[in-house]
């Protein structure tokens, strides 16, 4: 996927919030360990350091929600991550983006921390962040 499709699916995707650029996708895929699944439908980016991983964003179509494309895809990452040598990984989820807090309690991940006004929605109050974790390997 180019940078151009990723800033455009991202911006559909998280039209409440600032969106990222298509130069920020170019950045970010440019720095080693960086991991991208998905297609146009959906896709997550992903950084591995060493023995960990963290969820950078994952992105999903406005009309290709709710069709289990965000679980693929971080089922495709954890994958991948996995086999450039991650045991665990973790990431950040807006306390009130519920569809996506089911996600990553389905898929394994358990809530490690919290982070006061975290994101800052265009035409809202700052919104907490939970910091999520899930082991890859048995520990």
């Amino acid at each position: 996927m180019t940078p151009e499709a990723l800033a455009r699916i991202h911006a559909q995707a998280f039209s409440s919030t600032r969106a990222w650029s298509a130069a920020e996708f170019r950045d970010l895929l440019d720095q080693r360990g960086m991991i991208l699944t998905g297609d146009d439908r959906a896709f997550a980016l992903l950084r591995v350091t060493l023995d960990e991983a963290e969820v950078l964003t994952i992105a999903t179509a406005p009309e290709h929600r709710r069709k289990g494309q965000a679980r693929a895809v971080l089922a495709q990452a954890e994958t991948a991550v996995q086999t450039l040598g991650a045991a665990v990984i973790f990431l950040e989820v807006a306390e009130d983006n519920d569809a996506a807090r089911a996600l990553y309690a389905q898929a394994g991940y358990a809530q490690i921390g919290r982070r006061p006004g975290y994101y800052l929605p265009k035409d809202a109050a700052p919104v907490a962040a939970l910091v999520l974790r899930k082991a890859l390997v048995a520990q």
